[in-house]
């Protein structure tokens, strides 16, 4: 099962988080980037419905599945100094 880690950070004058190379939006304290991070990574969590997607790979091909809502990945949060 894929693990998504949301990891605290400074940026651009304050904090933010950070899921790979994706970052989230420049909060003012570390508290309020900890907290948002852990809120997204609670709702990651959730299931939702099951529902068809279609989505373009990097090869520009174009894909239809059927996502199951139930199969939702495993979250952390790391906030380390």
């Amino acid at each position: 099962m894929a693990i998504i880690r949301y990891e605290v950070v400074e940026h651009d004058g304050g904090w933010a988080y950070k899921v790979g190379d994706v970052l989230s939006e420049t909060f003012p304290s570390h508290a309020a980037a900890l907290k948002a991070a852990s809120e997204a990574a609670a709702r990651q969590t959730l299931a939702g419905n099951t529902d068809g997607i279609v989505y373009q790979d990097g090869a520009g091909e174009w894909h239809e599945e059927l996502a199951d809502g139930h199969d939702r990945p495993s979250t952390e949060v790391i906030d380390e100094p």
